[in-house]
């Protein structure tokens, strides 16, 4: 897809789409941060993981930027990054202050830039995980692990923890040292959304994703439940959380966080909560991130010094 080789987008969210300013803490000044001032404003710039089309991920978030704008008096931009490992890479590059991070970038974000979890979305459903699955179609013949020898497979991108790390656990457990050599072919999709599509449309005859994206997919196309199943699945891992640059200050770290945890209790947070699919937020620490550090060292990945390039 052509958006593919976009660099980033940034949209600035218009207040008005969340009702009036309101920011807590009344009677406190907002202070002056590096990340700079829109209109005599501070700013927070927050990176968002391609997961899928990055129109649609901006539609997604779009509403609950603007309430942060609105509620604590905070410019929020947003900026949807092509590739996983940017999310990491942009904070120096782009001036990132936070960001929704996966499980998987968020461990590497934490241990390499000291970012901080505030708090993570819990969808319609009362979940407020995902999981990793190997799926491939039902109609492929393919019905364990030891069943990909010789398979196009299609991962996301190297630090994912449903696209990447689940994988490489799952062959290690079957006893398979080397997927390169175990497989027919492997690449990198760049979202959970392609490998799914790449699956059904036998670009690829299995491939990794997260769970949370093939429920939202399913809502649109019955092929995800009826034409798909899986080799094997993942523990249960934080829902994409945000995660704030150690620059942001302690104010408005606060600020964000409330505002985040109270989107639930009025009209215009429940909307703004509803293009996420999500029913509320809640708050969210580094232990909650402990089965990512564990598959990570099973895998034999150090996060302060894992590089990657996705085979590009």
């Amino acid at each position: 897809m052509a958006w593919r080789g976009i660099a980033s987008l940034v949209v600035l969210v218009l207040l008005s789409s969340c009702g009036a300013e309101r920011v807590p803490s009344a009677g406190h000044a907002v202070p002056d941060r590096p990340a700079g001032r829109a209109e005599g404003r501070p700013e927070l710039k927050l990176g968002l993981l391609p997961e899928q089309n990055i129109f649609r991920q901006l539609q997604r978030f779009e509403p609950l930027a603007a309430c942060l704008s609105a509620r604590t008096g905070v410019t929020v931009r947003l900026s949807v990054l092509p590739r996983y490992g940017n999310i990491v890479r942009s904070f120096a590059s782009s001036g990132l202050d936070g960001a929704f991070f996966g499980s998987f970038t968020y461990a590497l974000a934490h241990r390499r830039l000291g970012v901080e979890v505030l708090a993570r979305p819990q969808m319609l459903n009362g979940s407020s995980t995902y999981f990793g699955v190997i799926l491939v179609r039902r109609d492929s013949g393919i019905r364990n692990i030891q069943g990909l020898r010789g398979k196009r497979f299609a991962f996301v991108d190297q630090a994912t923890t449903a696209g990447y790390l689940l994988p490489l656990s799952s062959f290690a457990h079957a006893g398979i040292k080397d997927y390169r050599t175990f497989l027919g072919e492997t690449y990198f999709a760049g979202t959970h959304e392609d490998v799914v599509h790449d699956v059904l449309d036998g670009k690829a005859d299995a491939g990794a994703a997260k769970s949370s994206v093939l429920e939202r997919m399913a809502g649109g196309d019955p092929r995800v439940r009826s034409d798909l199943t899986f080799l094997d699945r993942s523990p249960d891992v934080p829902e994409n959380a945000l995660a704030l640059s150690p620059r942001v200050t302690p104010e408005i770290r606060e600020r964000v966080r409330h505002v985040l945890l109270a989107l639930h209790e009025d009209p215009e947070g429940r909307d703004a909560l509803a293009h996420l699919g999500a029913m509320r937020f809640i708050p969210t620490r580094d232990e909650d991130y402990a089965p990512v550090y564990r598959y990570a060292a099973e895998a034999g990945l150090d996060l302060d010094t894992y590089e990657y390039d996705n085979g590009r």
